[in-house]
């Protein structure tokens, strides 16, 4: 496994749509430990292939306290439900932080690293988590869904929660 380098906004390629993975193979799950331990390293939640420079539908999310991290490979949600409000953040935008809306509860259907498909559903953190790994996966950066940017400040002390 290797840490890989976690571009950062300015680079093309963040804004750009993923190509589905079609080979399930030993390449393909080297990305993919290697995505989780890059995702490790940084301390962050999820991580979407081109966020390490690979135009292909992968990410891993790390949203659940003492589970595995979460490997979703041509992922699209499949329901979604309710909404919620609060502050986000990406590697790929280091210091920045803005309101963003999202489901409060989502299901996806995806692949495993073997090509078995799934579904799986998460509330809260983890369909937070889900729906900006996804947005990646079609070249959309969570700035484009702001409501607004949030200040340090703000961040620090919650006030962003009670307006």
């Amino acid at each position: 496994m290797a840490i890989r380098n976690i571009v950062t906004e300015g680079d093309d390629i963040l804004t750009k749509p993923c190509r589905k993975v079609e080979k399930f193979d030993a390449r393909l799950h080297q990305l993919i430990d290697d995505m989780i331990e890059t995702l490790a390293a940084a301390q962050g939640a999820g991580l979407a292939a081109p966020q390490v420079g690979v135009l292909r539908q992968i990410c891993v999310i790390d949203a659940v306290e003492g589970e595995a991290p979460l490997e979703l490979i041509n992922p699209e949600i499949i329901a979604q439900k309710g909404s919620q409000t609060d502050a986000e953040g990406c590697l790929s935008f280091p210091d920045q932080w803005a309101l963003v809306t999202r489901p409060m509860k989502v299901t996806v259907r995806a692949q495993d690293r073997y090509g078995k498909e799934f579904q799986f559903s998460g509330e809260e953190m983890t369909a937070r988590c889900i729906c900006h790994e996804l947005d990646h996966l079609q070249g959309t950066v969570f700035l484009k869904k702001a409501e607004r940017m949030l200040t340090q400040e703000e961040l620090e002390s919650g006030s962003y929660k009670e307006g």
